[in-house]
């Protein structure tokens, strides 16, 4: 197998210069968790999974007082054609964790002006402590960076530790004004190898899906069997 240059990671990533902190990658395989891109078949799962969370999550999430209404508004309003939804199942096959990269407009193809998204995720209580907000903000670094985006922007409370230090780890710039803080992660162009490294998350997160849904057939029907 041929190896990169010494001068060029493994993610296609030249190294930072002396004292400057090293840009944004996607994470290795080590530790894997399936990711799965949903879809509009999805909808009712992702209102299932933010209806759990309490008040207190609602705030952090976004950060005011959010009702249910408020809640279903939210998730009737998310453009599946535009923005990209992630989730992580467990092998029951719930929702355990949610990222959403909300897309700016489209723009004329001549405008040349950094694309921006806006990244940010829920965790059930009783999935974190997993990493799991960080392997989906390092997912959808990759999935950015293979669009052309130029920069993941996240806006959180300042007493959201766990999004902002997800945030600060990667990298990102931190600006603090009053209550709210704002995270800006420039991103690296794609190369080969995010592209590469994209499509084998995918359908090994394809593969994993499909399993727990044949598992969890399986479980029916020795459950029907044994009672």
């Amino acid at each position: 197998m041929i190896m990169p240059p010494t001068s060029i990671d493994r993610f296609g990533i030249e190294p930072p210069a002396e004292g400057r902190p090293a840009p944004a990658r996607a994470s290795g395989w080590s530790h894997w968790v399936p990711i799965r891109t949903l879809a509009e078949r999805h909808r009712p799962l992702i209102l299932d999974h933010l209806l759990k969370m309490d008040a207190e999550d609602r705030h952090l999430r976004f950060g005011v007082t959010t009702s249910d209404d408020q809640i279903r508004r939210y998730v009737a309003s998310i453009d599946f054609e535009h923005d990209e939804v992630f989730g992580i199942f467990d092998r029951r096959l719930r929702l355990i964790a949610v990222a959403h990269l909300a897309y700016p407009p489209p723009r004329d193809p001549a405008d040349k002006r950094p694309i921006v998204v806006e990244f940010g995720v829920t965790v059930l209580p009783e999935a974190r402590g997993k990493g799991y907000g960080n392997r989906l903000f390092q997912h959808s670094i990759l999935h950015a960076r293979n669009r052309g985006v130029h920069a993941l922007f996240i806006h959180a409370l300042t007493e959201n530790a766990a999004m902002l230090k997800i945030a600060a780890k990667a990298g990102a710039t931190l600006e603090y004004d009053g209550p709210d803080a704002e995270a800006w992660l420039k991103l690296p162009s794609d190369t080969v190898r995010t592209h590469l490294d994209e499509t084998l998350r995918s359908g090994a997160a394809e593969l994993n899906y499909r399993a727990k849904v044949q598992a969890g057939r399986l479980r029916r029907v020795f459950s029907r069997w044994l009672g």
